[in-house]
């Protein structure tokens, strides 16, 4: 499964940063048709990652990609007005990065307990 993951990280990173460059560059219809597939694989990773601690780190990535989305359909659209709203699924991302390290930190310590 280690295996299928990163290939499916490494084909996700592109994905994500053509969307950014093409935010960059205020190429709107690129940019946002890079929505859809940046967060679909984003999505499958957390679905293949659902039964292991990764899902929330996984999961924060998701939150960070759709928080960026946001903030750049509100630039690219003029409602930017709205786009402190990206707050809320960063803010969810920082919880779920906060869990990953908590849980990770206690399977540590029962690891070394046993």
């Amino acid at each position: 499964m280690t295996k299928n993951i990163r290939v499916l990280e490494n084909f996700h990173i592109p994905l994500w940063l053509i969307k950014d460059a093409c935010w960059m560059f205020h190429w709107k219809l690129i940019g946002v048709t890079m929505i859809a597939p940046t967060l679909a694989v984003s999505l499958l990773i957390v679905f293949i990652t659902r039964k292991s601690n990764d899902v929330f780190i996984n999961a924060a990535i998701s939150f960070w990609i759709s928080a960026n989305a946001f903030w750049m359909c509100a630039e690219f659209f003029a409602f930017e007005q709205y786009k402190e709203l990206a707050a809320i699924p960063f803010s969810c991302g920082f919880l779920f990065v906060i869990i990953f390290y908590l849980r990770a930190k206690k399977t540590k310590n029962e690891e070394k307990n046993t």
